[in-house]
């Protein structure tokens, strides 16, 4: 993926990893596009950058993705990088029945909206010949978290998924993973400020170094996500599986969720 001259669509863009890679990006010279489903927070965003807009955007709509894929070729012709970053993290218990709502919007939102909008826009970035798409996975996906099954399952199907999708875009549009560790963000309650989770600067820092390589790397990987991609491949699953989830229950304050 070429470092500048892009335009670049993060979906959850008005937060978090998508606010931070939408400025890190614009920063080099490309133009960025933020999408997501608060105006407000994507105003925020894009305010005093000149090569930023901001869209609405409800991933979790297959109607509404059908129609934004429209709009946004015809407001930006020359987008080439789409970023599937749009995600929600929500705790779940699984020993007792329970409402499925939670566990069916993560899939909507995790899973089926990067799938929807990867599809919507897949014609129009291989005539680009310059494309590119960015999933985001987790490093959940490779060793899950107990209290967040079905985020954990998600992510553990786009990376599958991306795999998949690499191999059928071979030679017409360049397919990246972006794994990320345990990260102070907003995505769950509290964990911006979590001690022990990676500050999202020095997060940033670390996936525009990896994003600058080239060629780029097929998975953007952290120093700190080793401890998860590589679990499985170094014969240390379970104990990563243990010692990571009891890291989490202590970052939390011993909460179960």
């Amino acid at each position: 993926m070429k470092p500048t001259g892009n335009t670049i669509l993060i979906t959850g863009g008005g937060s978090g990893i998508g606010e931070a890679l939408a400025h890190r990006f614009h920063d080099l010279g490309n133009t960025v596009i933020v999408a997501g489903r608060r105006k407000d927070a994507l105003d925020r965003v894009v305010a005093g950058h000149a090569r930023m807009s901001a869209m609405p955007l409800d991933v979790e709509n297959a109607d509404d993705i059908a129609a934004f894929a429209e709009q946004v070729t015809a407001a930006h012709p020359a987008l080439n990088v789409l970023i599937n970053n749009a995600g929600i993290m929500r705790s779940e218990v699984l020993d007792a029945q329970r409402d499925l709502g939670d566990a069916e919007a993560t899939i909507a939102t995790n899973l089926l909206g990067p799938i929807r909008m990867t599809n919507a826009l897949i014609d129009h970035l291989t005539r680009r010949g310059d494309g590119a798409i960015v999933n985001v996975s987790s490093g959940l996906g490779f060793v899950p978290l107990i209290t967040a099954p079905t985020y954990s399952a998600t992510k553990a199907a786009i990376h599958s998924y991306t795999i998949a999708l690499r191999e059928a875009l071979r030679g017409r549009v360049e397919v990246i993973e972006l794994v990320p560790p345990a990260v102070q963000t907003n995505l769950t309650p509290g964990q911006a400020t979590r001690p022990g989770y990676q500050p999202l600067d020095a997060f940033m820092t670390e996936v525009m170094a990896l994003f600058a390589q080239e060629p780029t790397p097929p998975e953007i990987l952290v120093q700190r996500v080793g401890f998860q991609r590589f679990a499985e491949a170094e014969n240390r699953f379970d104990q990563t599986l243990a010692t990571m989830n009891a890291f989490v229950r202590r970052a939390r304050g011993g909460e179960p969720g």
